[in-house]
């Protein structure tokens, strides 16, 4: 079948936007195709799989849980009023500069119906100072010029009089890898105190993003933030806008991108967890899931970190002792906890969509399922209530003591909510995203392991591109495949980023001068 999307055309407004092309070659493959597994069945394993079927490898997508999606899968779940809903690891903003995402999104949606704006997103601290993105330009250096101009938090006079003009150039000349070398030694709270950014300016914006990688600032690589900055605001045309799923994960995402790689070929085997991988007879490895056994000429590993360390540790045999080694010394961020609630009465209908905070303990951002989910939207009208959902990054409480704090807080940013019924609530506790701490970024796998046929994905991989999060997995999973079809003379996918460095040329002037 002909592919969908990934044609090369530019992907979104920002002009300056990068095209990595890919390596040349055949569309399709003379003779009898390969065989690869792709262990992992996230976002980074979907898109090596998409990639390697679209020209005609054969393909066998291996996931441990019964659903796709990795940390973005849905699951249905019965309430305790008997509604039978769809529960899943929380809210995730889809961006505009997340080109590779979307290109595998499109895939499965051409018409991009799946996805809906998401009108603003404020960000509120426990001080009262509330800021907002709607109506900002999108184009530096007028967003954040707007951004500072209009904020009750980045008042123009305290960051004239406070910040260092030094220590902040490298935020404005961000090229990757290259700010790895100049600030991965140094962690982001350290950076920003150096940088002197005013108290609430630094935990209001500065924290949230930070802890968008569900760690601390200070077990965080300088560099990361520095590269989210560069990505998010003063790198991109696209703007702050993000989109979010008109529906839950499995109905908007999954179910329709499951039915393209089936169209594709692609055998999908949910509930497989893969046990060992170890030489194979007839080709290069044996995959073993339970009782199955599949013998392959490649393997995709697209796991977490955990699930990566066990597989190597149960498959001596899988690559050489020093790529090993560095998978065995990855780490990863504190417990994320995930409280969804469904209120018997609806929360004040100003609230937004979704709400960043800073400075109510644990709480990170609440959001209010029912402003942009259909099925969420379905059950409040069906009840007059809300569903609201309540994130808690690098949690250092336990379990219980967590939900109950998630709750208080939520009291205080809603009041409303202190006197509404709680039908029922679940609640995710995870401990499985990757840590980027300070000083680690030239020890992080890369996508090639040392084995051509052996290649790595997942947001836990070294990218030498500007991405991050779902973007940087993405990314991971189209250039996993990309090597292993150069092996085999197949041609690859082309690649977007945001510009690979920052975009005013005196500044990158002044950063390379004074950096």
């Amino acid at each position: 079948m002909t592919p969908r999307g990934g044609n090369g055309q530019r992907p979104g407004r920002d002009r300056r936007a990068v095209l990595h092309p890919p390596q040349a070659g055949r569309l399709r493959p003379e003779g009898s195709p390969a065989r690869v597994a792709v262990v992992g069945g996230g976002i980074a394993g979907i898109a090596a799989a998409l990639a390697l079927a679209e020209r005609g490898v054969q393909v066998q997508l291996l996931e441990r849980e019964q659903q796709l999606g990795g940390r973005l899968r849905g699951w249905p779940t019965t309430l305790a009023d008997g509604s039978t809903v769809t529960m899943s690891r929380g809210f995730h903003a889809f961006f505009r500069q997340y080109y590779n995402l979307r290109a595998l999104l499109r895939r499965a949606d051409p018409l991009g119906r799946a996805l809906a704006p998401m009108a603003d997103y404020p960000l509120v601290d426990a001080n009262g100072y509330r800021d907002s993105f709607q109506g900002l330009p999108r184009t530096p250096p007028w967003n954040a010029l707007a951004f500072v101009l209009f904020s009750p938090t980045f008042r123009w006079r305290d960051l004239v009089s406070r910040i260092d003009p030094v220590a902040a150039l490298p935020l404005l000349d961000v090229s990757v890898p290259e700010i790895y070398q100049r600030l991965d030694g140094q962690d982001a709270m350290t950076f920003l105190e150096r940088v002197r950014f005013p108290d609430a300016a630094r935990h209001l914006a500065f924290s949230v993003f930070s802890r968008s990688f569900f760690a601390d600032p200070r077990e965080l690589s300088a560099a990361e933030l520095a590269t989210m900055f560069h990505i998010y605001f003063l790198g991109s045309a696209e703007g702050l806008v993000f989109d979010v799923p008109t529906e839950p994960f499995p109905q908007a995402l999954w179910d329709p991108m499951g039915s393209y790689l089936a169209e594709l070929g692609v055998r999908v085997c949910c509930g497989a967890a893969v046990e060992q991988v170890a030489p194979g007879h007839e080709r290069r490895f044996t995959v073993r899931t339970g009782n199955e056994t599949a013998e392959v000429d490649a393997v995709v590993l697209a796991t977490d970190v955990s699930g990566l360390q066990a597989l190597l540790e149960a498959s001596p045999e899988l690559g050489g002792a020093p790529w090993r080694a560095r998978i065995a010394a990855l780490r990863t961020a504190p417990p994320f906890l995930v409280s969804r609630l469904w209120l018997e009465r609806p929360v004040r209908p100003e609230r937004p969509g979704f709400l960043g905070t800073s400075g109510f303990g644990p709480l990170d951002n609440v959001s209010v399922l029912e402003r942009f989910e259909g099925e969420a939207a379905r059950w409040a009208r069906r009840t007059g209530g809300s569903v609201v959902e309540l994130h808690a990054y690098a949690l250092s409480t336990d379990l219980e003591q967590g939900k109950r704090r998630l709750i208080d807080e939520l009291n205080r940013v809603y009041p409303e909510t202190a006197a509404a019924t709680i039908v029922d609530a679940r609640h995710e506790l995870h401990a499985d995203c990757p840590l980027f701490a300070p000083g680690t970024f030239g020890d992080r796998p890369t996508v090639a392991t040392g084995d051509p046929a052996v290649v790595l994905a997942g947001d836990l991989t070294r990218v030498d591109l500007p991405v991050a999060l779902m973007e940087r997995a993405a990314t991971s999973g189209f250039l996993a495949a990309n090597a292993l079809l150069a092996r085999w003379g197949l041609r690859g996918h082309p690649l977007w980023t945001v510009p690979i460095r920052g975009r005013l040329a005196p500044l990158r002037a002044a950063a390379a001068r004074f950096g």
